[in-house]
This record gives C-alpha cells, structure tokens and sequence, in this order.
C-alpha cells in the first residue's frame, strides 16, 4: 500500500505545478464551451485532461531537469523519487496510453490526442521551446489541443458548434500574445539552461507591454461574448491589476503571486463563452 501510494504522490507532483494553469482553467473552458452533455461526462473530462498534462509535463522534466532543481526541486526527477531514465522510458509509455484512452472517446479526440503529442515532441526533444516566439506559439498550439480534445470529451456531439470552434481560436490568441506571464517567475532557471524568453531578452518591453494586450484582449472578448457591463469592469480591472503588478512588483515571489492572479483572468476568458451560452442565446 505505501508503494502505491508512493507512486501517486510521484505522478501528482509531475503535475502538482499546472493543475491551477492547465486542469482548472481547461475543464472551465470546455465545460462553457461545449456545453457540459451531463454531469456524469466532467470526471471523463478532468481525467482526459490530467493525463494529456502528465505526458507533456513528464516530457518537459526529463529535458532540463537541472532548471528544475533550481525553480522546483520538489519535482520527481530532482527529489529521486525516479531516476531520469526511468522517467524517460514513462514518457514514451504515455504516449500511446493517452492515444489508448482518447480511442474510448472517438476519432476527433484521438487526433486532439495525437496533435498534443507531436507538438509535445517538439517542444521538448526538437528543442523549439527556447527562442519566447516558437516557445509562445507552440503553447498556444498545445492548449488548443487540449482545450479541443477537452471540449469534445464533455460534449454531447462529436463535433465543434461555431461558439466552441471561436471559444478556441480566441483561447490560442490570448495564450501566444499573454502566455510569457509565466516566464516572469522563472528567468533564474530559464536563463541557466539558456532559454530565451520575453523576459530575459526584452525585461523592460515584456512588462510594460503585458498591461496594453490584457486590456485590449478584456474589452475585445467582453464586446464580443456581450458580457454586462458590470462583469466587463471587473474583467478590465483584473487585467490593469496584472499589468501593474508586473511593473511595479519585481521579485520572484511577486511575479509568482501575479502569475496566480493571471490564471484567474486565463479561467475567466475561458468562462466567457458559457456566459454567452447561458445569458446571449
């Protein structure tokens, strides 16, 4: 029993750090933007979308994991729960269990499966991810893919309505222009294993211009999705509170808590299309 439960504390803790960045704000989105078919279908969704997240972040981990003995040293890898090539042998064994389960779900979710993989690879093994504009676009692919196989899994249909298909395209636009609030947190290890991302190339520009595309993205999706105007107000003043931490908060703990708080706006603007479902249709 404690092998067991040794081994699940091993893979929570491959994806303890992107439950509040991808499993939260991914179930919000496909839930709002499918809609949910019914209750039964959310624990399907959740777990179609933990899994997806424990193959790109196993992969991710074994790439540098010298970055993560600086930023995370309580990762697997780094605290020898597992020994890096027995973490590369698991990485390459969820890839055709994830193409396993997404088969149960249909050919759709399957290619959302495989989609997910290949720019997985990449990402990591093809090294794309350390120049900030393949790092930004191939983030922005992967969430897509996720939110795409998510958004199927929960729905009552096999394919995507035209509110889901835009919910997608306007996600992947927010994340390639507004993914580098991550970034911020990480320069120390990014740096280290000679990344270069928005912040360590530009420190200045990239936080002085994250507060204009916040707030240009909240009013353009609060027009565009009809939100009242008291929730569009609470939306702008999120995004000018991102924009303005970023600036005038520096440190690496600060940066974490902004980072917090822009996960909050990520699962809002993922929220927005159920508004519209809900109270515009």
């Amino acid at each position: 029993m404690n092998s067991v439960q040794y081994h699940i504390k091993t893979l929570m803790l491959f994806t303890k750090s992107d439950i509040k960045t991808v499993v939260i704000p991914v179930t919000t989105f496909a839930i709002a933007a499918a809609p949910l078919g019914s209750l039964w279908r959310l624990p399907h969704v959740v777990f179609w979308i933990w899994l997806h997240l424990l193959q790109t972040n196993v992969a991710n981990q074994i790439i540098d994991p010298e970055e993560d003995a600086c930023n995370k040293s309580d990762r697997p890898i780094p605290a020898a729960r597992l020994t890096l090539y027995q973490a590369q042998i698991f990485r390459w064994l969820l890839v055709p269990v994830c193409l396993a389960v997404s088969v149960v779900y249909g050919p759709p979710v399957t290619v959302a499966s495989a989609m997910l993989c290949t720019f997985t690879y990449i990402y990591n093994e093809l090294g794309l991810a350390t120049h900030w504009i393949t790092k930004n676009v191939l983030n922005a692919l992967g969430f897509a893919c996720f939110e795409l196989g998510a958004t199927l899994v929960a729905g009552k249909h096999s394919v995507l309505d035209s509110v889901a298909q835009l919910s997608i395209a306007c996600s992947a636009g927010v994340l390639a222009t507004t993914i580098q609030a991550q970034d911020f947190k990480d320069c120390e290890g990014d740096f280290l294993v000679g990344r270069r991302t928005l912040p360590i190339l530009y420190p200045e520009i990239s936080r002085y211009t994250a507060l204009p595309i916040l707030l240009a993205w909240s009013i353009g999706l609060s027009l565009m999705w009809q939100v009242d105007v008291g929730l569009c107000v609470l939306f702008v003043l999120l995004s000018l509170l991102i924009g303005w931490r970023l600036i005038a908060k520096r440190d690496v703990p600060a940066d974490q808590i902004t980072f917090y708080i822009y996960n909050v706006w990520l699962s809002t603007v993922h929220a927005l299309p159920g508004y519209w479902r809900i109270f515009r249709t």
